[in-house]
């Protein structure tokens, strides 16, 4: 038995050799599928950040590329991403007009004025809280919505790489930084297009910054010296302004001759605060009040009417659906506050048709639909005169 058995073992050896090697044969003329390196799988390579020569992967691919941000920080990124959150409201504003369907959730709940230009189901996203401003972000409820970024947008701040680098360790989850200021948005968004994959949307959105931008800043050469003094007033009293100098100041300092000089401007968008007294030595040719402030109620208050500005009915309420066009915070939404700064300081110069200007923004930032003649009289009615 041991005999016949060792007989039938070499039969099926043999008769396995021939069928392995038919099959070989069979596929001579075919390439061999190349094999997985698992490193390269989970992390993704140098080559991959530059282009790479794989194929694109699925959307929820484990493949990642390497972005340089602007911390300088290296930080390992998903090659395709869905699922984004901001840091704070700056970036939420820029990431919505860019990216709204990527949003697992907000840093800060909508105005109470933004379902008139927003889609419903952008409202129902869930909030996290923010980064830095309030400081109330919810790590928790931010990890479970499981975003494969995190994306900071906005102004250069001291220590943020060691910042983002603790939170992206604290939640496992990539954070990067974009730089934005209003000379550097369109290439913000170009930067954000390609990380995100929408080149082509961005470049709609770069385009728009750019040409707006460029235009104020030629004309404004232009006018020189020969700036509108002016002030931007916010808060319960009035009394807390916008500093020239400061991040949220830039687009007064750009179109205005900006009164309110102090030693050490805030940060903050809530302003430095000052006394009714400065306000009235300051003595602006015009005032721009801030979203609910106290715009209704100065033409009728004896310290306010000192000032000419006031006398001479030249102030203004800033538009602030959704966002402010002042700022608040300083993000795209400023992009339709200069031009409607420009017409309203320098309407001689400026050749804006303002009501057009305010559909065509909305609509390529907000997503929203053609503004009806009573959304638009509602979001300019203290801030153009009649």
């Amino acid at each position: 038995m041991k005999r016949k058995w060792f007989s039938l073992s070499k039969i099926s050896i043999a008769l396995l050799a021939t069928v392995m090697l038919l099959a070989a044969c069979g596929s001579a003329g075919e390439q061999p599928a190349p094999s997985a390196d698992p490193a390269q799988a989970a992390s993704g390579t140098a080559e991959s950040a530059v282009g790479g020569k794989s194929a694109d992967p699925s959307p929820d691919s484990a493949e990642t590329v390497v972005f340089t941000d602007s911390a300088g920080r290296e930080v390992e990124i998903p090659k395709h991403i869905e699922r984004i959150a901001p840091s704070g409201s700056l970036a939420q504003i820029v990431l919505f007009s860019l990216a709204p369907d990527k949003l697992v959730g907000l840093s800060g709940k909508w105005s109470d004025e933004a379902g008139a230009y927003l889609d419903d189901k952008y409202l129902q996203l869930p909030v996290f809280g923010q980064f830095y401003g309030s400081g109330d972000l919810n790590m928790e409820a931010l990890a479970a919505a499981k975003p494969q970024l995190i994306i900071d947008i906005g102004e250069k701040k001291d220590g943020i790489a060691e910042d983002l680098d603790a939170l992206q360790e604290q939640l496992g989850i990539p954070v990067i930084f974009v730089e934005a200021t209003l000379k550097t948005m369109a290439g913000s968004y170009n930067t954000l297009g390609e990380v995100l994959g929408m080149p082509d949307e961005a470049k709609v959105l770069a385009d728009y910054c750019d040409e707006v931008y460029t235009n104020t800043v030629e004309t404004m050469e232009k006018i020189g010296d020969h700036k509108v003094k002016v002030l931007y007033s916010l808060g319960d009293t009035g009394t807390n302004i916008i500093a020239k100098g400061s991040f949220h100041a830039e687009i007064l300092d750009l179109l205005g001759d900006n009164v309110a000089i102090l030693d050490n401007p805030s940060s903050k968008g809530s302003g430095n605060e000052v006394s009714l007294e400065q306000i009235v030595q300051w003595d602006p040719d015009v005032i721009f009040f801030a979203p609910q402030s106290i715009y209704g109620s100065v033409a009728s208050d004896g310290t306010w009417k000192q000032m000419k500005a006031i006398r001479d009915g030249n102030y203004f309420e800033v538009p602030g659906a959704p966002y402010s066009w002042m700022g608040s915070p300083p993000s795209v939404n400023r992009y339709i506050g200069m031009i409607w700064l420009s017409q309203t300081l320098y309407p001689d110069v400026f050749n804006y048709d303002l009501r057009a200007e305010v559909n065509r923004f909305y609509k390529l930032f907000y997503h929203s639909g053609d503004l009806t003649d009573e959304q638009y009289k509602t979001l300019t009615q203290n801030a153009i005169k009649s």
